[in-house]
């Protein structure tokens, strides 16, 4: 399908059209080019229990079973690929709380790069040793004082790296599109010509932004929707606002994945042509979410990545009638918080950030 065929894809080309080549949304030829044999094509579940008692038909795309454990890995992989032997020398830094540090950590070591990860105090236990794992070197900063990105920025003058970003990249958005791109060509192979919607939690945007352009790309009548924690819906207030903004620290959440105050320039400026809405969901409803993913459809779900899911089991998206598919983000969740989950005991938010 041209990119013509959607007056949404269309009207991307107005995006940031006189920002650099690397902050302007990826074209459908460079999308199709980031697809990669090192990676999965996550599954797509589906359960005719739940679609009975939704009413409708609930499509997940498992993409905790993703490499590294997250989509986070799709577009770190996309950009890291394409430096030059100059940039690969001088090694490179990212800033993370989790997943998007281990993404990179993953990419880097299969080209035997030295990599720098700057996470955040307080970011989830399992995220921090996966990522050392990989052999990444990971220093932690009180992110009460500094701003992880302006962190980044800064050390990555100071020592001469190259820095990959979470999400404003449009390397790094060609890669993350390419779920997007399965995930449609999944469901008509399931016999669903055409999808309803599809909800991912949001961010920075990257996941959502870069969804949306493969969804409106293939499937043009679909509607796009983002997932957000309570007290962190800046997305949605840029939306009502129709401006990017950032909204003042929100309570602590288990999403530590989702808990960003703002969306990225590019991310945003995508979303505007390409999203119906944006919803947000409560921390109950997300260890809910968690739960039924691991009773239902038998996959560990993160909070952030269990966040659409949220929506939809919680009412806040009316699935009912309609074929609807989440994208279940991420599986990189403490053994602890887990626990939680699946028992329901109370769960308590660590205060920590995201930039990422």
């Amino acid at each position: 399908m041209p990119l013509s065929a959607s007056p949404a894809i269309a009207s991307l080309n107005s995006v940031a059209p006189d920002a650099p080549w690397h902050l302007r949304p990826p074209s459908w030829s460079e999308i199709l080019e980031a697809r990669s044999d090192a990676l999965l094509r996550t599954p797509v579940l589906e359960s005719a229990r739940v679609n009975a008692l939704l009413g409708g038909r609930l499509l997940v795309k498992a993409e905790g079973l993703q490499v590294t454990g997250s989509f986070k890995v799709r577009g770190a992989l996309n950009r890291i690929s394409a430096l030059t032997a100059e940039e690969r020398a001088r090694g490179i830094i990212a800033f993370s709380s989790g997943n998007h540090a281990q993404a990179v950590a993953w990419s880097a070591a299969r080209f035997g790069i030295r990599t720098l990860i700057l996470m955040p105090e307080g970011a989830p236990a399992v995220k921090v040793e996966r990522t050392r794992a990989l052999g990444a070197t990971v220093e932690q900063h009180d992110w009460r004082v500094h701003s992880s990105r302006e962190l980044a920025s800064r050390t990555a003058a100071e020592r001469d790296m190259v820095l990959i970003p979470p999400f404003e990249d449009r390397r790094v958005l060609a890669g993350a599109a390419t779920l997007g791109m399965e995930l449609v060509e999944q469901a008509a192979a399931m016999g669903e010509a055409r999808l309803d919607a599809v909800l991912t939690g949001c961010s920075g945007g990257g996941l959502l932004a870069a969804t949306s352009i493969a969804v409106k790309t293939l499937s043009p009548t679909t509607e796009l929707w983002g997932v957000e924690p309570v007290g962190y819906e800046d997305l949605a207030e840029s939306l009502t606002q129709g401006a990017r903004v950032t909204i003042p620290p929100g309570p602590p959440t288990i999403c530590d994945s989702l808990n960003a105050r703002t969306t990225g320039d590019l991310t945003f400026g995508i979303l505007r042509h390409t999203l119906s809405g944006a919803l947000a969901v409560t921390d109950e409803e997300v260890l809910r979410a968690m739960r039924f993913a691991f009773e239902e459809f038998r996959v560990v779900v993160e909070p952030g990545g269990a966040a659409a899911l949220a929506a939809v089991l919680s009412g806040r998206f009316a699935l009912r009638g309609r074929t609807v598919a989440v994208v279940a983000s991420g599986a990189n969740v403490d053994a602890a918080l887990a626990a939680q989950a699946l028992t329901g005991n109370p769960a308590g938010a660590p205060e920590t950030p995201n930039d990422s």
